[in-house]
């Protein structure tokens, strides 16, 4: 038996024994007060083997020390974790959080099992706000707003599929469950953090409480004096501002849902007679497209413009050649970078659209939509071509639309690339070849969604002969040699070269298909739906897409001549800039219908 060891089991004071034995006594005391509200008196007896090696009490001490700091660090960085990527500098963590104060203080009033409870629920709630912040940030990076708690969950199940078609399946499987398993351990581990920093304020409740008096103190002093780090406040209350904000936005949630919906039942042509709707385009073909991410971006960034401008120049000299003539002007979209469905029925239905529960709502009244106009009319046939959508889609319904043409129903036996399910061109074509090209006793009305320029941008398709387009096996080869998704989707500047080539591909399609298949009745109108996500469109990008009007019956144009649109398919800084909304009024005031409104 060691020296030490058998000291330790003579009796006498502590004092008395060698240095070993009192600090090893000490640690033990340390554990034994982790299990309840006293340490116990005297060093413990313990047996030969049970007995550490010398040092090994104060290795266990400086571990249990260690992970003390860690928990301590962990509880304030969730304490001060932002929700933008512009505000994630070190600078944001070096704050002196109220909350962490607050919540000494309540903790050293408590006795041990409702202190364990209220550390417990505490943590939890604080690794479950922290993984919201995280949220929050990629919706801000990707969609340009915040992270609604009412609304927003079930966008996750979309961001699954956008990932899925851009990295495939076992990716999105692996990532789905780590980021799970990682928001759970999260959870779990600021929880035992906060239990175990609350159970070492407990044991040194004298010193505990003089610390956060003073560093009350301090934050209130900081407070008075506004004094600043780098800018940032020192005193700070950033996660009962978190807190405030998702509550206040939950509340606005919920009463804007009412405000809306009667908002949807006031329409300004909801009583016209289908006489004196649209008048003026009697007899006309009248498509409307949109193309997928077409932002104010793509026209104006010195790294993407020149490519797409090039494009719409050689288009709008191509479509003059053809005997074409187009006007274009800006929109404010009621989306940004994604929730593309947001910006189409914002367009269509003349109300602003800018959250799921409004689309939900309109989707479900009566409020009349510029496609259902021509329906009302009995004069058109009406028709959707929807490459995007791969299941029951009941908005036709609203939108008016006899006869939908989805991903399945277009003959496309070729590859998908990434998000979209297949090329504009093709789509395009099959549009043509099934609807556009075939004999009818009455005009057309046609809703196209192009998806070619959809994120992740890669791979992007390349124009071939129209002629030798077939059921679309063309592509199988340039989808393979096209660049990987995986390439592109974390480099900003490669993301916005491709987005550059996408938009002028989708431009190019559809140019070419006016040129192509465009007759006297032709009236196109095509715009974007969103600019693109803040990683290529630049964290201050406006809202703001183009939109453009062509035909070749200049009468079409003249009725939008008060607009002061641009000539051409480039819109100029000063044009003017319209919300999204207000487009179908203004379409139907020009082409001659008749406001009667409903109540």
């Amino acid at each position: 038996m060691p020296v030490f060891t058998r000291l330790r089991q003579l009796p006498g004071k502590k004092d008395d024994l060698p240095v070993e034995a009192t600090a090893d006594a000490e640690t033990d005391d340390v554990v034994a007060a982790a299990d309840g509200e006293d340490a116990p008196q005297g060093p413990p007896a313990l047996d030969d083997e049970s007995d550490p090696a010398p040092g090994a009490g104060e290795f266990r001490k400086y571990l249990r020390w260690t992970l003390t700091a860690l928990a301590a660090v962990l509880i304030h960085v969730c304490l001060q974790m932002p929700n933008t990527l512009g505000n994630l500098k070190a600078t944001e963590f070096m704050r002196l959080p109220a909350e962490a104060i607050i919540g000494a203080a309540v903790l050293l009033t408590l006795p041990r099992r409702p202190r364990l409870i209220v550390a417990a629920t505490t943590g939890a709630a604080l690794g479950a706000l922290t993984a919201l912040n995280v949220l929050d940030m990629g919706y801000n990076e990707f969609l340009g707003r915040h992270f609604n708690v009412v609304l927003d969950w079930e966008l996750l199940d979309d961001a699954q599929s956008y990932m899925k078609d851009s990295l495939g399946g076992t990716t999105t499987t692996l990532l789905t469950i780590g980021l799970i398993l990682l928001v759970v351990a999260l959870i779990a581990l600021v929880a035992l953090a906060t239990i175990r920093v609350g159970e070492v304020l407990a044991r040194r409740k004298a010193d505990a409480s003089r610390g956060a008096l003073i560093a009350g103190t301090v934050w209130i002093t900081c407070t008075a004096f506004g004094l600043q780090v780098a800018g940032v406040p020192i005193a700070a209350d950033h996660t009962a501002g978190v807190i405030k904000v998702h509550a206040r936005r939950a509340m606005d949630t919920l009463r804007d849902e009412a405000q809306f919906a009667r908002d949807a039942k006031a329409d300004t042509f909801g009583n016209t007679p289908p006489a004196q709707l649209v008048p003026d385009l009697r007899g006309k073909d009248v498509i409307f497209t949109f193309i997928e991410s077409y932002g104010r971006s793509a026209l104006e960034d010195p790294e993407i413009a020149p490519g797409v401008t090039g494009t719409l120049d050689t288009s709008t000299k191509a479509l003059t050649d053809a005997g074409f003539h187009a006007r274009s002007g800006w929109l404010t979209s009621a989306t940004f970078g994604g929730n593309s469905w947001l910006g189409h029925s914002t367009t269509l239905s003349g109300l602003w659209i800018d959250n799921q529960q409004r689309y939900r709502t309109v989707m479900a009244s009566d409020h009349l939509s510029l496609t259902k106009v021509f329906q009302k009319t009995g004069d058109w046939d009406t028709v959707g071509v929807m490459p995007g959508v791969q299941k029951a889609w009941p908005e036709q319904k609203y939108y008016g639309l006899d006869k939908v043409y989805n991903a399945f129903q277009l003959g496309y036996k070729g590859p998908k690339f990434s998000w979209s399910t297949m090329p504009d061109q093709y789509a395009l074509e099959a549009f043509q070849r099934q609807v556009h090209g075939k004999k009818r006793d009455k005009p057309l009305m046609s809703e196209i969604i192009l998806t070619s320029s959809h994120q992740p941008w890669a791979p992007i398709p390349e124009m071939v002969d129209w002629d030798d387009l077939g059921d679309g096996s063309i592509f199988k080869p340039i989808q393979r040699s096209g660049t990987k998704p995986a390439d592109i989707i974390s480099d900003s500047t490669r993301s916005k070269q491709e987005y550059g080539k996408s938009i002028s591909y989708s431009v190019t399609s559809l140019t070419q298909w006016l040129e192509r298949y465009g007759t006297d009745d032709t009236v196109l109108v095509f715009l974007g739906d969103h600019q693109p996500m803040s990683r290529v469109s630049g964290v201050r990008a406006s809202r703001d897409v183009p939109v453009s009007i062509v035909a070749k019956d200049p009468k079409m144009l003249d009725k939008i001549a008060d607009w002061n649109w641009a000539d051409g398919l480039q819109p100029t800084p000063t044009t003017p800039v319209w919300k999204m909304s207000s487009f179908r009024d203004r379409f139907l005031m020009a082409y001659g219908s008749t406001p009667s409104p409903s109540k």
